[in-house]
């Protein structure tokens, strides 16, 4: 052995002899389980890539649906409070409409506007009726035919009857 080592002797041969038969004996055997490993960790690797890769597709995905949502949402705000607006403006309009016509029945003769009311709703009449100063609301009222100034009344009468006292 002496020969083969080169003139090296002693322990430092001893040390290489034992490096040379490990290599040669466990080596293999190695080699072939940690391919098999190593084609297992690769295998998972791709496996955790391909999620990963899926879960960020999926996380863009909500982002952008989320962005959209606010959107969407940001548009309805808007046309909810255009809506109101409108809502306010037609309202009052149709207030202004109602004080118009009631200060002109109001200012016509009262035989006259109780010819109008005459044929009118009692519902209808007896709101403006409701909305006029209450002189000439009477003045009306005593031209009109004694049924149809009840049925005012009643309707007068009976348009809070069901409104919650406290």
């Amino acid at each position: 052995m002496i020969r083969l080592g080169g003139g090296v002797t002693g322990p430092a041969m001893a040390d290489e002899a034992i490096g040379m038969m490990e290599e040669t004996t466990i080596a293999p055997v190695l080699t072939g389980e940690s391919d098999a490993l190593l084609a297992a960790f690769q295998d998972r690797e791709e496996r955790l890539a391909a999620r990963e890769a899926m879960l960020r597709d999926r996380m863009q995905a909500l982002h952008l649906a989320e962005v959209e949502i606010e959107d969407k949402l940001q548009a309805l705000l808007a046309a909810e409070t255009a809506l109101s607006e409108m809502i306010i403006l037609a309202d009052g309009a149709a207030e202004t409409d109602l004080a118009r016509l009631t200060s002109v029945y109001e200012n016509m003769k009262p035989k006259e506007a109780a010819a109008l009311f005459e044929e009118m709703p009692p519902q209808f009449a007896a709101g403006f009726l409701g909305m006029m100063r209450p002189d000439a609301a009477a003045l009306i009222m005593t031209q009109l035919e004694p049924e149809t100034a009840y049925s005012f009344s009643v309707v007068l009468a009976g348009r809070h009857a069901n409104v919650p006292t406290q």
